[in-house]
């Protein structure tokens, strides 16, 4: 018997139980992998609770990232083979699957070969992270050499992975958080500037950082009220990506009227995951800035597998600066 974390109600980080399961054997398309590293992200949090774009089925799992090792490939599975270090990406509804265990069934094209030094704890916290950011700044190539990029909620493990992306494109990458306490840790990790938004006028800031002329890109998890700070302190014509809903307050079009002419999206990840070429070119753009250093995923805090409420509970504290992991024991 496998272990993995179930719930079978909504609500906070107790809800989450370890629980004794029968994986079975991967069906067609599937891989069974043996879990060492999983990557905690906020859409998981999110699920738990009931307020993600998707509600749970119950007895439901969760979670979306996870490093370890296949154990058995489906029949018509190629490209892996049991033993085969990898990485899942976040490519599937966890109504579908899950990686909150020790053993579990992921699709195979969800699933990235890894080298087997890169250790599984950093491996996990990679996936999520860098293809959404990647998405989101490299992918439309809409972000050039030169660009001032604004990254909202910037200690994040996908704004660190921002600020990489954005100094990998040569973009000047400014990062915003709430408080002053996390200032440093992002000016350490990348950031040209960083702006306070609990001390500092947005708008004003980023148009003194940027001689007046506003940012080009602005990439958002908050949503809510606050794009119209976001987008005041704009350059004409630039991109204002809104890819979460941490505030759940109705988001306002900006005003033509009030703001530059812009060009306003939301964003998701599965963009990048559920299309096949997107994907590849995703997969090839990250593991090349892995491999020359341009990208080193920050790993904030670990948890093991059956401390899985205090590890809710820690990234619900926004505490963290980069990834929360959670170990498996074997």
């Amino acid at each position: 018997m496998a272990k993995a974390i179930k719930f079978d109600k909504l609500g906070g980080p107790d809800v989450l139980e370890l629980r004794e399961v029968e994986v079975g054997e991967p069906g067609p398309g599937e891989l069974r992998i043996r879990v060492d590293a999983i990557g905690l992200n906020r859409a998981e949090v999110m699920f738990r609770d009931g307020v993600y774009f998707y509600q749970p089925a119950f007895p439901s799992g969760l979670g979306y990232e996870a490093a370890g090792v296949v154990e058995a490939a489906g029949p018509d599975v190629t490209g892996f083979v049991p033993g085969d270090t990898v990485s899942v990406v976040p490519a599937f509804l966890q109504t579908d699957y899950g990686t909150y265990g020790d053993h579990v069934l992921v699709p195979a094209a969800a699933t990235v070969q890894r080298p087997a030094s890169f250790a599984p704890e950093q491996a996990a916290a990679v996936w999520m992270a860098y293809l959404t950011a990647y998405g989101a700044l490299a992918e439309n190539g809409r972000t050039q050499p030169g660009d001032y990029v604004l990254i909202n909620a910037a200690s994040s493990s996908v704004g660190l992975a921002a600020i990489q992306t954005a100094l990998h494109i040569g973009a000047v990458p400014i990062a915003a958080t709430r408080t002053a306490d996390k200032k440093q840790r992002l000016l350490d990790a990348g950031a040209a500037h960083v702006i306070v938004t609990a001390d500092e006028d947005m708008p004003a800031r980023l148009k003194e950082i940027t001689d007046g002329t506003g940012v080009r890109t602005a990439f958002d998890p908050v949503a809510g009220p606050g794009v119209e700070a976001i987008a005041d302190g704009m350059a004409a014509g630039g991109h204002l990506v809104v890819y979460g809903a941490l505030d759940p307050r109705t988001t306002p079009l900006p005003n033509a009227q009030s703001f530059p002419a812009l060009n306003t999206s939301t964003y998701t990840l599965f963009e990048i995951t559920t299309d096949p070429e997107r994907l590849a070119r995703g997969v090839a753009f990250v593991k090349a800035g892995l491999t020359t250093g341009s990208f080193t995923p920050v790993v904030d805090k670990t948890f093991d597998l059956t401390e899985i409420a205090e590890a809710h509970r820690y990234m619900e504290s926004n505490a963290q600066v980069g990834k929360i992991v959670v170990t498996v024991q074997h």
